[in-house]
């Protein structure tokens, strides 16, 4: 199989380009991939992610992003512009700087905050900065 183009955390049709891969594509990228659906219940979740946060895969499948697996992410900077992007029924795609304080030292990372209105999975990408 040829490998694909690498998917950059900052390319404009990423979300498009994440559909493509499968798991063990998706678990080779260079940053974290979180996918969850509307009720926030986390479905898609990298390998990059889970070493870097500590939390297996078998943890955070199937648990609500925001009060259980990251409620560090449960605020205005991140929940809440999923909600209000989702009553809007508008497109999120915004890249933010970002402290992780969850089960670790704080983490300075870009999170970039992706959803569509009637896309099935939402996404938070984590680019640790070094």
């Amino acid at each position: 199989m040829i490998d694909p183009s690498p998917i950059l955390f900052d390319q404009a049709d990423v979300v498009a380009a994440l559909a493509t891969l499968d798991s063990e594509q998706l678990d080779a990228l260079d940053f974290g991939v979180i996918g969850f659906d509307n009720d926030t219940v986390v479905r898609l979740y990298n390998t990059y992610e889970a070493k870097a946060a500590g939390l297996a895969p078998a943890r955070v499948l199937g648990q609500p992003l925001f009060t259980v697996v990251a409620p560090c992410m449960n605020n205005f900077m991140v929940a809440q512009r999923f909600d209000d992007a989702f009553d809007a029924e508008e497109a999120l795609d915004v890249t933010i700087d970002y402290v992780l304080t969850l089960r670790m030292r704080p983490v300075k990372v870009a999170l970039r905050l992706i959803a569509s209105p009637g896309s099935a999975t939402r996404y938070v990408l984590v680019n640790r900065l070094s």
